[in-house]
């Protein structure tokens, strides 16, 4: 019976660490998203442009060559970004060479 609660002392303390590991990290984002918006808006404001990342003329020529796996995982290489904000980025490098 000892052993029982002993490790149902331990899943609850498990538990309750992982939550409030997920709940810190919600927070953070969060705090990272409201600090790039702002960024945003003074850069607007200012009138400066995010400069492109060098290397990108090799993510458009694998565009060009309907190569789309092989741009976004360059783009990842080149700018560190995550898998989501590659494929985003590729897309739109994508739209702005059709328009």
């Amino acid at each position: 019976m000892s052993t029982f609660l002993v490790l149902l002392a331990v899943l609850a303390g498990a538990g309750w660490v992982a939550s409030s590991a997920t709940l810190r990290a919600k927070a953070l984002e969060h705090k990272v998203d409201r600090l790039e918006r702002r960024l945003g808006s003074v850069l607007c404001h200012l009138g400066i442009e995010e400069p492109e990342p060098a290397g990108l003329d090799e993510v458009r020529a694998l565009m060009r060559e309907g190569r789309t796996v092989s741009a976004i995982k360059a783009y990842r290489g080149i700018t560190g970004a995550s898998l989501v904000e590659a494929k985003r980025a590729v897309e739109a490098l994508d739209v702005t060479r059709r328009a």
